[in-house]
């Protein structure tokens, strides 16, 4: 008898996704000493994610962790099927067939992300010594959702130098925490304020608008010229450049959990020639909005 299964496109209620664009992976996080040795592709959260469902059937370029915190749902890796239940995780090695699925009754509530890195294939194969079929147990600890919540954060404020360094470095340490549960102990530090942080902030709040330098320089309270060295300095990229891809960050998750046009998508971000939006979209992700979304589409079917 034939598998039935439902399918989610518009997403999750209360969801996260990041996806860092492949021009950024490609001009830092490949090249970057500390990055090139393990860096993240693409995070998420899914909460009561009913209906959710993902068949690949030749693998991805990335390796995957599944983490569930609540609910029930199944993967099928390797010819076998594996049901998943809360305080367990799932590790999928790059380049390997798998589907799984969310529980219809009791839908699980997961975290994820894939990675990748010279030394990511050495970790999974340190998770899978622990492992059972591809599957750990862990406790709950709040601080270890804690350290996923602070990368999405941090990716959420763009892609410098510093930021990448810094999320993939707490990343290091979310993984010590899946290996070494018994030695993982976490002390959370805010980061320290500043105008360039709460510049950003700003950003985030106005995705949906066109901001212009002189704004942003007011808000800080700085000439453009001294602002613009400043934000430079912190970020690696001009305020503009830096707001672009925020809004990119933002057209992602617009083109893989709605059915908005690509017109619409760009709307939205304040965007009135489409066009342009895909010339944009095209050079930070490597690819036009439309092969984005078809992209994602595929990998579900």
């Amino acid at each position: 008898m034939k598998e039935k299964i439902l399918k989610k496109r518009e997403g999750f209620e209360g969801q996260q996704l990041i996806v860092v664009p492949k021009k950024i992976a490609a001009d830092f996080l490949t090249k970057d000493p500390i990055t090139r040795q393990l860096y993240i592709t693409d995070i998420g959260y899914y909460p009561r994610a009913r209906f959710h469902y993902v068949k690949r059937t030749v693998g991805v370029g990335q390796h995957i962790i599944i983490y569930c915190i609540e609910g029930r749902g199944w993967i099928e890796i390797d010819k076998k099927r594996i049901d998943v239940l809360p305080s367990q995780f799932i590790i999928i090695p790059s380049g390997m067939a798998h589907k799984y699925m969310s529980e219809e009754e009791d839908p699980w509530t997961i975290y994820w992300i894939h990675f990748k890195g010279d030394i990511s294939a050495f970790i999974v194969e340190l998770i899978l010594q622990r492992a059972k079929n591809y599957k750990l147990h862990l406790t709950y600890n709040e601080t270890r959702i804690r350290l996923f919540e602070e990368i999405c954060l941090n990716l959420q404020k763009g892609y410098s130098g510093d930021n990448l360094r810094y999320v993939n470095m707490i990343f290091n340490h979310f993984l010590s925490s899946l290996l070494y549960e018994e030695k993982f102990n976490y002390s959370g530090k805010e980061q320290p304020d500043d105008v360039i942080a709460h510049t950003i902030g700003m950003m985030q709040e106005r995705l949906d608008q066109v901001i212009t330098l002189q704004e942003l320089s007011g808000y800080a309270g700085l000439s453009i010229s001294h602002f613009s060295a400043v934000f430079r300095e912190k970020t690696g990229y001009s305020p503009i450049e830096y707001f672009n891809h925020l809004k990119i960050q933002k057209a992602c998750q617009y083109l893989m959990f709605s059915s908005a046009t690509v017109k619409e998508v760009a709307n939205r971000l304040g965007v009135e020639d489409q066009y342009y939006f895909s010339r944009m979209f095209s050079k930070l992700m490597g690819m036009s909005p439309s092969e984005y979304r078809n992209r994602n589409k595929a990998v579900e079917q």
